[in-house]
């Protein structure tokens, strides 16, 4: 699984959260801690990894880690 894989690296680059908290139904806000800074941060480097583009209606459904790789997966 190798997008859940760099997404991983990213959210625990980007959020400072130990890679064992990290997991599909992680809830980015509630479980990993992200605010509205580190979430634009996290999608800009999402977007830059995948080379894919998450409008703002997007990432408005994007509750999980999980939904993220989803949404990856999809889009390429």
């Amino acid at each position: 699984m190798p997008v859940f894989n760099k997404i991983k690296e990213l959210i625990v680059n980007e959020l400072s959260v130990d890679e064992s908290k990290v997991a599909l139904e992680s809830r980015l806000v509630e479980d990993l801690g992200a605010d509205s800074i580190d979430a634009v941060e996290l999608v800009m480097n999402v977007e830059e990894a995948f080379n894919v583009e998450i409008s703002d209606e997007a990432l408005q459904n994007l509750k999980t880690v999980g939904d993220l790789v989803s949404f990856i997966e999809t889009s390429r």
